[in-house]
């Protein structure tokens, strides 16, 4: 994986990163605050060899204050020592137990003695600190010169007396929350980047390409003015919806997928495409009409058809006649000029209803009345077709094999890939050609969302009516 790969996996899983390294700051600030605080208090002793005005005489004594002053750090921490300390202060500890407090070091090349205690409060810290330097001038004394009689005996001299520390060096609140933080946020890309191998959900276009082979032709971002409501008119974002209504500029992204269509092949393009997906409420219905719509402001006529004669929408959406429609037309009870409906506002976009719920759809999309219609209305129009989704019934298959070819639409980050692998292969099984995929509901947020949709503006096309839209909660399908 490439560091892109890395940025795009905690893009999408940011929710659960995020989650971790908090999870991680509140259990570091957690400890912290139920571990006992620990003060530490410092105190200094100097080994002297007494005074000497000898200049020979007082290099001698520093040498050899020098080299005594490495033994004097282990008697430092002998239990001699730790137990003269309990009784000057009168603890209840235990010698070896109290050693474990003490922190005793000799700088190199000097003849000084650091001693560091440790206690629960500031007081106690200060006290065995102090207390610790002065028993060991006295355990030394007692090595050194034990009849008290040698002038020139060694002996350790306390220099500096331990301050009153003001704050605990243990816990470091500051280091644990910086450990929780970079805890956090190495389990949260573990965490992520556990999802990304498991998670099977179709989100980005670079991965479609990559693993499917088919071109992304577009990316719808998710809106709410695209939301239709069941009986309500089509939400038509490229027909004027205002800024407010559609924030993000979700028009210019139908304009895009027109752009593309029109360059997909630019000596032949394709006329008669057939507008599918994988499974119902992938918002096939919605991309059609826009589609279709945006198609047919380019000065060019265009055809709507409901191919779906299991569950037709495309007639209530734009607000007219169900009645007589496709499958009138494929029996010879009516002429295609005299079911084929205007679009009031559109000029150059007409919708064909469904017409009657027949009990064969797959046998009556794939006949050659069908074929015959298609090409027929190929040579005048630009034809739209909205088809059934590709898993539950073969509708969509057999009439990708009488068009130009498919497209594809799929709800970014709900999809499966395994759906999207099962209803490509679903077309290649009738040699039907997949114009390409369209990511439907991308976040707005979604580099793929802005890549694909512009987002540059409001849309400046000039539509000549557009089409209300009633606020729900259901989408197309």
């Amino acid at each position: 994986m490439e560091l892109t790969d890395y940025l795009r996996v905690a893009r999408t899983y940011w929710r659960g990163l995020v989650a971790f390294m908090l999870l991680g700051v509140a259990v570091a600030g957690g400890l912290s605050l139920v571990t006992p605080k620990v003060y530490q208090a410092d105190a200094s002793g100097f080994v002297s060899a007494g005074a000497s005005s000898n200049p020979g005489e007082a290099s001698v004594g520093d040498s050899l204050a020098k080299s005594r002053a490495t033994s004097y750090v282990d008697l430092a921490k002998s239990r001699a020592t730790a137990q003269d300390v309990i009784n000057t202060l009168g603890l209840g500890a235990q010698p070896a137990g109290l050693i474990g407090s003490i922190t005793v070091t000799q700088p190199v090349d000097t003849v000084l003695l650091k001693i560091s205690a440790r206690a629960a409060t500031p007081r106690g810290a200060q006290q065995l600190a102090d207390a610790w330097v002065a028993a060991l001038a006295r355990q030394v004394q007692a090595v050194e010169n034990p009849t008290g009689k040698a002038a020139q005996a060694l002996r350790v001299v306390p220099i500096e007396s331990a301050a009153l520390p003001a704050s605990p060096v243990s816990p470091n609140t500051r280091r644990n929350l910086a450990l929780g933080f970079v805890l956090g946020l190495m389990l949260g890309l573990g965490y992520a980047l556990l999802r990304s191998q498991l998670d099977r959900r179709v989100r980005e276009p670079e991965v479609v390409e990559r693993d499917f082979g088919v071109t992304v032709a577009g990316a719808i971002p998710e809106t709410s003015a695209l939301v239709r409501k069941k009986g309500g008119l089509v939400p038509l974002v490229v027909a004027g919806t205002s800024k407010e209504k559609d924030p993000v500029h979700s028009a210019e992204s139908f304009l895009k997928l027109r752009t593309n269509l029109q360059f997909m092949d630019i000596d032949n393009p394709p006329r008669i495409i057939v507008i599918t997906s994988p499974l119902p409420g992938d918002g096939k219905s919605t991309v059609a009409m826009n589609l279709a719509a945006a198609l047919s402001m380019s000065d060019r006529r265009v055809v709507l058809i409901d191919g779906d004669l299991r569950r037709p929408v495309v007639a209530e959406s734009f607000g007219l006649i169900e009645g007589l429609g496709l499958t009138d037309v494929l029996i010879g009870s009516v002429e295609f000029e005299e079911v084929v409906q205007q679009v009031g506002g559109l000029p150059n976009l007409s919708v064909l209803a469904a017409g009657r719920v027949p009990p064969n759809p797959s046998e009556m999309l794939g006949s050659k009345a069908m074929r015959r219609l298609l090409e027929g209305l190929g040579e005048t129009y630009t034809v739209i077709v909205d088809a059934p989704p590709l898993l539950p019934v073969t509708d969509a298959a057999v009439l990708t094999a009488s068009a130009d070819g498919a497209l594809v639409v799929v709800s970014a980050g709900h999809t499966l890939d395994t759906q999207l692998r099962d209803a490509l292969a679903n077309l290649a099984t009738v040699n039907g050609h997949t114009l390409g995929v369209v990511l439907n509901r991308v976040s707005p947020k979604s580099s793929s969302a802005g890549y694909y949709s512009g987002n540059y503006g409001p849309l400046q096309e000039t539509p000549q009516r557009a089409v209300r839209s009633e606020a729900g909660t259901a989408a197309t399908r």
